[in-house]
């Protein structure tokens, strides 16, 4: 029996129409739930008030310190304390606290137009120069560890850095590194933010090259991000050493993200990046996923909302520990590729326009 073209025409439609509602409904399926917060997340613990949790501030406040370091941190009681000194030492330190007055050589994205001529460069804006103290504060997020790390960082800030501001936030489940650097970046008060891993995987002295970087990119409302990058790396040791399932993991995802659209961060996964405040302010509230491959969300984000996104070449060695199962990772990290960008691109999920804080017990409210 022949069919004639309207009857394959209606067909094809059909089937298409039935594809879309299914990929429509996989979507839904794979979006994760909203990230809840519980009221005792909205609270830290610190040296001065070791027993009394202290309310935390709230992103949208003006800024309290110069910078604030986000450490997402789970079961990292063994790890955590060679960051913790290599952090605390370098900050309190002359080379921090009395700055140079030379900026970094780097690589600035087209994610934003900062002078206007649509390339992407940017004229350095001078800085005056200030004695004031570079104050800063640490905020160790603890992502619902099943050990001690708590504790175990409380127990450090009293007795090793007894003046130093250091705030430990315990999340009363594990939701994910995303949503561990989420929730500390909501409810810090520096004018800038560091995300920095617990493993001290990353130098914190090119700080100082992240931040003068930062200068030249700022736009007028004050927004930038730099990133750490560890691209000069790919051909020397310690990139080579790693095993050959990270390193496929590594050349795949670039593969992915010169097809979701953030092919021109170099490295995006480099767990050393660096936000203005006014930047936190409209990235992170719209942050949706808690998982290890958030950073690709805060970049799609930067770039829809035109913000300057710089990349800085940054020392890093691989530390031992690690909790990530790159079988696992690799298949968690396609679908949440795909999970972002199809929002994105049907408006399910819109940069500048997310939910903020959100309560467990008043589900569907922000604060």
């Amino acid at each position: 029996m022949m069919l004639d073209g309207t009857t394959l025409v209606y067909g094809g439609l059909s089937v298409i129409v039935v594809g879309l509602v299914l990929v429509y409904l996989l979507l839904l399926l794979w979006t994760p739930p909203p990230i809840l917060t519980h009221p005792s997340e909205l609270s830290y613990l610190s040296t001065n008030n070791p027993k009394e949790p202290q309310p935390l501030p709230k992103l949208a406040d003006p800024a309290t310190v110069k910078l604030s370091v986000i450490v997402p941190a789970f079961n990292e009681t063994e790890r955590l304390p060679a960051m913790l000194e290599a952090t605390v030492s370098y900050l309190e330190g002359k080379g921090w606290q009395n700055p140079p007055t030379t900026t970094t050589t780097a690589k600035t994205t087209a994610s934003s137009i900062p002078n206007g001529n649509g390339n992407g460069s940017a004229k350095k804006r001078k800085q005056p120069s200030s004695g004031l103290k570079r104050s800063f504060e640490i905020i160790i997020v603890n992502d619902g560890s099943t050990d001690s790390t708590s504790s175990a960082a409380l127990s450090l800030a009293r007795s090793k850095y007894p003046q130093t501001d250091i705030k430990i936030v315990t999340l009363e489940k594990n939701i994910g590194k995303g949503g561990a650097v989420r929730h500390g970046m909501l409810h810090a008060g520096g004018e800038r933010l560091l995300m920095a891993d617990a493993d001290g995987a990353s130098r914190v002295e090119d700080l100082a090259s992240l931040w003068s970087h930062m200068d030249t990119i700022l736009d007028k409302d004050g927004r930038a991000v730099v990133v750490g990058s560890r691209a000069h790396l790919v051909k020397t040791e310690a990139v080579v050493k790693r095993s050959l399932l990270r390193n496929i993991l590594m050349y795949g995802l670039h593969t992915i993200l010169r097809i979701v659209g953030v092919g021109h961060i170099r490295d995006t996964q480099c767990g050393f990046k660096l936000f203005s405040r006014s930047a936190a302010q409209q990235i992170f509230p719209s942050q949706h996923l808690p998982t290890w491959i958030f950073d690709v969300e805060l970049l799609l984000i930067a770039k829809a909302l035109r913000i300057a996104v710089g990349e800085v070449p940054v020392e890093w060695h691989e530390v031992a520990g690690s909790k990530l199962n790159v079988v696992t990772a690799s298949l968690q990290m396609l679908r949440d590729l795909l999970v972002v960008r199809m929002n994105m691109v049907v408006g399910r999920w819109k940069a500048g326009e997310g939910p903020g804080v959100t309560m467990a017990a008043k589900r569907g409210k922000s604060d």
